[in-house]
């Protein structure tokens, strides 16, 4: 885990017993799943108050987009440089909704999986973001496609990751084991067509042009768009 750790902070992952507090700032993310909304909504509070924005839409998909990358950078670092990914199930996975990485996620049950694109769908697109992505939706307008889009592209931002690094530490087979198990991920069709070209650019946005943040990476359009008038749709 140090190893994969060395990434960089999205892919580091502590294991341990788990010290809730009091205010349940502390969850599993089985919990959040099944229905408890305090941490989730915290979250996105956080991630408002913090960028400065009103629109709970866009704070949403920001915590979102960065809790599904902390997911797949986990599973896809131990994969290429390990052969095995933590198992992560969500009723091991404790969550604080108050701290970034790697303080907001804790592993009580460390037991690993062998890798291979099935694994990695069953335990990441599966078994946290299709249940995430309901949860986020039980308590915020945001669309569904967006979210999907989110997925897609924090799995290509885990990739690019292990790119760099490979190339800094000399270890171009990371890179292209990463690349072979982004295009077998790629093909399922809960992602499928989320990103496109070699850059992996994402065919949707996340809106966080709408934070006054500029562009992302990856972003789907080449300039900012400019506001919606009264009563028009916002792209998304």
């Amino acid at each position: 885990m140090a190893e994969v750790g060395a990434i960089g902070g999205f892919f580091a992952l502590r294991t341990g017993a788990p010290h809730g507090t009091a205010d349940g700032s502390v969850s599993t993310l089985a919990a959040v799943y099944a229905g408890d909304g305090g941490p989730l909504n915290r979250r996105i509070d956080r991630v408002a108050a913090r960028l400065g924005i009103e629109e709970r839409r866009v704070a949403a998909s920001i915590a979102h987009l960065g809790l599904a990358a902390r997911l797949w950078s986990i599973a896809i670092g131990h994969a290429v440089l390990h052969g095995a990914l933590p198992a992560l199930h969500p009723a091991d996975l404790r969550w604080s909704p108050d701290h970034s990485s790697p303080d907001d996620l804790l592993l009580t049950d460390p037991h690993t999986l062998p890798a291979s694109v099935d694994t990695i769908l069953r335990t990441v697109q599966e078994g946290h973001l299709v249940p995430l992505a309901a949860a986020l939706r039980r308590t915020t307008r945001i669309s569904q496609g967006l979210l999907r889009g989110n997925a897609g592209s924090a799995l290509a931002g885990a990739v690019r990751e292990i790119d760099a690094w490979a190339a800094r530490t000399g270890r171009p087979e990371a890179a292209t084991g990463a690349r072979t198990l982004a295009e077998g991920l790629f093909a399922h069709p809960g992602l499928a067509g989320t990103v496109h070209g070699s850059r992996m650019r994402r065919r949707s946005c996340c809106l966080y042009y709408r934070a006054g943040g500029g562009l992302c990476g990856d972003c789907v359009f080449d300039t900012p768009p400019r506001p919606a008038g009264p009563g028009q749709p916002v792209r998304s």
